[in-house]
């Protein structure tokens, strides 16, 4: 075994619903089932656009991820999680198409079985994508999404390398902040001062009170 070095604090992290920790995680008795289910919810959280459905085939050739695991125990997890009811199949002549059993997966589901979509039009056969976007990222750390928050992040993206947005957001988990602006802030001093500045710190206090008597003070009580 693999020693595992622990989680960052700059990395993605894909969200689960509350009900498959208050009720799903108590019945899933199969590693099979449950390896196929996170696998999912991970794979579904990585796509872009409206429709978002796997293939039996796209699980089965991320080697990286599903390595190990023979076409029939891909099956026979396929089958006792869309059995349960939390992934829903669509068939087709590949060996099924496979959606969350969400809002958006069954409407995706009911628009295959009907032919108003074809699976070709899908992104299931797109490789899967390590690296979150800013959306993504704000989402997962510090709320919600806005329409002005939206724009905010893409001028953002213009400016600022996807490196140091994800960096930024890091030092400021770190510190507890979960603030766009203050995330906004350090980006600035890195950009006007050196992104190597900021590291030579002596500590998280001693850096959020350096942010906390900048220009940008103003911000770091308020809201996202």
């Amino acid at each position: 075994m693999t020693e595992f070095k622990g989680f960052t604090s700059s990395e993605g992290f894909t969200r689960l619903p509350n009900s498959f920790f208050s009720k799903l995680l108590a019945e899933i008795d199969d590693l099979g089932e449950l390896k196929v289910v996170l696998y999912v919810f991970w794979r579904v959280e990585q796509m872009e656009g409206a429709q978002r459905i796997l293939s039996r085939g796209d699980m089965a050739s991320d080697t990286e991820r599903m390595g190990g695991w023979t076409a029939a125990e891909i099956d026979a997890g396929l089958d006792k999680a869309t059995r349960r009811g939390i992934l829903l199949r669509v068939e087709n002549d590949s060996g099924g198409l496979f959606a969350l059993n969400t809002p958006r997966g069954r409407a995706t589901a009911e628009a295959l079985e009907k032919g108003r979509l074809t699976a070709a039009a899908n992104p299931q056969n797109l490789p899967p994508r390590d690296v979150p976007n800013v959306f993504r990222l704000y989402e997962q750390n510090i709320g919600p999404l806005t329409p002005m928050m939206a724009d905010a992040l893409k001028d953002a993206e213009n400016e600022y390398s996807a490196e140091w947005i994800e960096e930024a957001l890091g030092e400021a988990l770190k510190r507890n902040i979960r603030n766009w602006k203050y995330v906004e802030a350090i980006l600035k001093g890195w950009k006007e001062r050196g992104r190597d500045e900021g590291r030579n710190q002596k500590g998280p206090e001693k850096s959020t009170e350096r942010y906390r008597n900048s220009q940008f003070s103003e911000y770091l009580d308020e809201g996202n």
